[in-house]
């Protein structure tokens, strides 16, 4: 076994038959989700090693639930991924709903499907915009959609127990429609040929560490809540996940770019078939979920976004357990990141969609 050195960041000498492990991190304590990077590499800076360290900072949101009643739960739930702030909400109403057995108004659930897909577009427009910055100008067309329709840029809190908070402005449809005919994503100018063959990502892998998302469907792995267990919406519209085989950083950034014209073509189906009406039901002064529990999940922008709610009848959660899309993929890193060289890092991990604050509940 060759000899082992741990160095920090930014050490730039080389030790002749000396393998040297390098720290990514930890961020700054009080950095909004920290986690390390521990990579071991080669004389000749090719990473033989990797292992993702995460949990510097709990923030013990898991916890905070069991003393909030199920409307401020939304609250919490909204700023884990907030780029998926949207689909955060939803997971964690949709958990209730199903508890207490309420019915969505239609126009509701064809509101939530449509700002989900705009969620989705606008989360995928900012992992895009370092490798294409004119992906930029979508991102903030969509954002001001969203915060147009709830009032807020970041934290939405749109969703309610129930439907929505209110319905969308007047005219709003008609300016999302519009929105979406400027959307084009053959008109990301990309280089893909220099990620190409970086950073693969094996379909049995993927598997093994319970990626979702585009991580995982660019490795092959079939897997698409909107379609294996659609929201009612859902249920209605036509359309095919991206699935890619190649698993490399190649793979993984077409699988953005595809998925950006698929979240316009749906979100174009959704405007087609609005129906009009309420959009959420009047609300007891407390809710209660009964005694009991239930699993509901979402197909967020990074992958399976899943809530686990046990009551014991009162107006707080007796157990609120999240399933994060970034706290699995993240590991996946140890399996794609050996044989990497160095230089190459930035690029493969620019292709890696994960928010580190999704990772620490």
């Amino acid at each position: 076994m060759s000899e082992q050195i741990t160095v920090g960041v930014g050490a730039g000498a080389r030790y002749l038959g000396v393998d040297r492990v390098i720290d990514l991190g930890p961020l700054h304590p009080s950095a909004h989700g920290a986690y390390r990077l521990r990579l071991t590499v080669t004389p000749d800076l090719v990473i033989t090693a990797a292992e993702p360290l995460v949990g510097h900072l709990h923030r013990g949101a898991e916890k905070l639930f069991e003393v909030r009643d199920y409307r401020q739960v939304l609250t919490l739930a909204n700023r884990h991924d907030w780029l998926s702030a949207f689909c955060n909400e939803l997971a964690v109403a949709l958990a209730v709903e199903r508890m207490t057995g309420m019915d969505v108004p239609a126009r509701a659930q064809w509101l939530r499907a449509l700002l989900c897909e705009l969620n989705r577009l606008m989360a995928h427009m900012v992992f895009l915009t370092p490798l294409c910055p004119n992906a930029a100008v979508h991102r903030e067309g969509v954002q001001a959609l969203m915060e147009e329709a709830s009032g807020g840029r970041i934290h939405f809190m749109f969703n309610r127990i129930g439907g929505l908070r209110e319905d969308v402005p007047a005219g709003w449809v008609t300016r999302v429609a519009d929105f979406l005919s400027t959307v084009d994503p053959t008109r990301l100018q990309i280089d893909f040929g220099k990620l190409e063959g970086l950073g693969v990502l094996r379909h049995d892998d993927a598997l093994q560490y319970g990626v979702t998302g585009p991580i995982g469907r660019a490795s092959g792995v079939d897997f698409d809540l909107r379609r294996d267990d659609p929201l009612p919406a859902y249920q209605k519209l036509d359309f095919t996940p991206v699935v890619r085989t190649e698993g490399d950083a190649a793979a993984r950034v077409r699988c953005l770019v595809d998925e950006v014209g698929l979240s316009k073509a749906l979100a174009r189906q959704c405007l087609e078939q609005l129906p009009p009406g309420p959009v959420n039901v009047r609300l007891p002064k407390a809710i209660k979920a009964p005694e009991g529990s239930v699993y509901t999940r979402v197909e967020a922008p990074l992958g399976t976004s899943g809530v686990h709610l046990s009551s014991r009848g009162e107006k707080t959660p007796w157990r609120l357990k999240l399933r994060t899309p970034s706290f699995n993929n993240v590991q996946a890193l140890s399996a794609l990141l050996p044989g990497t060289k160095v230089d190459d890092l930035p690029a493969v991990l620019s292709s890696f969609a994960v928010i580190v604050g999704d990772i620490d509940k």
